[in-house]
């Protein structure tokens, strides 16, 4: 574990593990959450000899709370100081949600310099989540006016009742709610700055990633739960796999928006599936 300086005077938080000579997998987490929502995939994968990396994105988790830079392009970059500063070649990036849309950004900007080697989106929140004439299959600006109101006013607790309810889908009638995943959810989440993750909600909803998603090359697979409460199936996973030149869809029937945990075994072997393909 260890930390870099961005050129803007950030302090961005990572964790590589594994082999230095093996093939490195960067991982890209979700909001409001820290490197530590990869653990089942990060233990998975250094068993199997690679190289695993993630960090903290600014803002959250170990990372410095600066007040400025909550976008998908300080992100972006963020991560490709992060890849420059470890000299990680031919990597694999794995992003989930919020994360999904930064290892989107990070592909198209710097995927080439760093000769990325393929790229994995879960239950991402590409091309776009927000309703706007060019995207009328979005999620309205209000749900997100009233995360932001919720946040304000009291985020500890709407932070529990979301790791409670929607996220891992604890909120369906047959769920099995598990304590541990809920409170862990909420010690990642009450680790970061509330600056941060504020404004980090705009970041994620409004972010516009059409044009990213049309210029990446590389082979990507897509994969998603249809019972995602968080960023909504129909205007999400189907039409980034379109917008994408050589792209792989993987929908799980019933899985939630926190498939990574609650289905990690099916997840990991997808993607080292992927991987070895």
């Amino acid at each position: 574990m260890g930390t870099i300086t961005t050129h803007d005077g950030v302090e961005i938080f990572y964790k590589d593990w594994g082999p230095k000579n093996a093939q490195p997998i960067v991982f890209h987490h979700g909001w409001p959450l820290s490197a530590d929502d990869w653990d089942a995939q990060m233990l998975y994968f250094v068993d199997k000899g690679y190289r695993v990396v993630a960090h903290d994105r600014r803002g959250h988790g170990r990372s410095t709370q600066v007040s400025d830079g909550h976008d998908m392009d300080h992100y972006a970059a963020d991560v490709a100081a992060v890849v420059a500063h470890l000299d990680l070649r031919h990597a694999i990036h794995i992003g989930h949600s919020t994360g999904g849309g930064e290892a989107t950004r990070y592909a198209a900007r710097y995927g080439e310099t760093r000769d990325l080697a393929k790229l994995v989106l879960i239950a991402a929140v590409p091309p776009t989540m927000v309703k706007t004439p060019a995207n009328p299959g979005g999620t309205p600006i209000e749900l997100f006016d009233g995360t932001r109101k919720e946040l304000a006013a009291n985020r500890a607790q709407f932070y529990l009742d979301f790791a409670s309810g929607p996220f891992y889908g604890y909120n369906r009638p047959d769920a099995k709610a598990s304590q541990g995943v809920i409170e862990n959810w909420w010690r990642q989440a009450m680790m970061g700055g509330a600056k941060a993750q504020y404004d980090g909600i705009k970041a994620f909803s409004e972010t516009d990633f059409t044009e990213d998603l049309k210029i990446i090359k590389v082979p990507t697979l897509v994969m998603h739960g249809d019972d995602d409460q968080i960023v909504p199936i129909a205007d999400s996973a189907p039409l980034s796999a379109k917008l994408l030149k050589n792209s792989t869809l993987k929908i799980y029937e019933r899985f939630p928006h926190g498939m990574c945990t609650t289905h990690a075994d099916v997840v990991n072997a997808a993607l080292l599936a992927f991987i070895k393909s």
